[in-house]
């Protein structure tokens, strides 16, 4: 089948690109500590009859970079991981995420391994990439698009004008969005509302006709990214988009675990009020940050590029054993 001999061009161009095939573990002490991503837990029993939470992850990324810090230089991993609360067309509870990690490299080369990936997947099937009657051609060169100027030019937005290096004005980005007929609710941040903003009049616009990268994110939306050195408002983080889909989240890698712990740790504050939960931090994790070289890395949905690459419109159409 098409994603057969998709996942094989792309593992050979890794191998010529020096790379190793790491193979991490599923089940880890925490399984991530975004917000809005909801795991699945386990139970694990020991020996003595005792019992402890576990998480099935919902990345590899931990893992890849505890492997960095250890000293590995390339390193990708295809491996399943686990999303709770997510099923729709493009999502599936269970899916194969391709990551990979360059250490001592920028993240423009990350970028650039990322619209690679997409070639491969259509040089293989001979198709351009199609999603419901969109269409992006990834043969020839991508749109390379910030933030700050896909807000200007699809919503009208002046989004560096909310930010600063202390963070970002609630009521700065508020007072634009209703002036461009954007709604949200009285108690939404400035998060919700640059959310609101990016699925309403941004995401519409991206990938149309040939890929979209979309670059330098806020660094109030960093993430695990590290903070640009030029200019502290936004961070090295970019996604990848094609016929209207996201296909991959990729950072200039943080390796402050200082910094790393207060964002985790504000992230579960969060998810505390929203969800009435809350997952541990990897020690381990934040640990291995302290040995962790500069690096660059990447998590890209694999099932959604042989979507793309093989015009079907459903996730689930491409997974050989679907979750039902």
């Amino acid at each position: 089948m098409a994603r057969g001999r998709i996942l094989a061009r792309i593992r050979a161009w890794f191998a010529e690109q020096g790379f190793i095939e790491v193979d991490c573990g599923a089940l880890q002490v925490s399984p991530g500590n975004e917000t809005h991503l909801h795991a699945f837990t386990a139970s694990l029993i020991n020996p003595d009859g005792s019992s402890e939470a576990r998480y099935l992850h919902t990345s590899p990324e931990f893992a890849c970079k505890k492997l960095l810090a250890a000293g590995e230089k390339r390193i990708f991993s295809m491996v399943h991981c686990f999303r709770n609360r997510e099923r729709t067309p493009l999502h599936a509870p269970e899916f194969t995420m391709l990551e990979w990690y360059r250490v001592g490299e920028p993240y423009e080369r990350i970028i650039a391994d990322t619209v690679e990936m997409l070639k491969l997947a259509a040089g293989e099937t001979g198709n351009k990439l199609t999603w419901r009657g969109k269409v992006a051609d990834p043969m020839g060169e991508a749109d390379y698009l910030s933030v700050a100027d896909a807000y200007l030019r699809y919503a009208g937005i002046d989004l560096l004008a909310t930010l600063s290096a202390r963070g970002a004005d609630r009521e700065a980005l508020a007072v634009q969005a209703r002036a461009q007929g954007v709604s949200f609710a009285a108690d939404d941040s400035w998060s919700d509302i640059f959310s609101r903003i990016l699925v309403e009049r941004v995401e519409p616009h991206l990938g149309q006709g040939r890929p979209t990268v979309l670059f330098e994110y806020p660094a109030v939306e960093a993430a695990l990214a590290r903070v640009s050195p030029r200019d502290p408002r936004i961070a090295e983080r970019f996604e990848l988009y094609a016929a209207g889909v996201e296909l991959a989240n990729g950072f200039g890698e943080l390796t402050d675990p200082v910094e790393q712990r207060r964002r985790f740790e504000a992230d579960m504050t969060l998810k505390q009020r929203l969800y009435g939960e809350r997952y541990p931090i990897d020690e381990a994790f934040l640990q291995a940050l302290e040995h962790m070289p500069e690096a660059s890395g990447v998590a890209l949905g694999l099932d959604r590029l042989v979507m793309l690459a093989t015009g079907a419109t459903r996730i689930d159409q491409v997974i050989w054993t679907p979750f039902s």
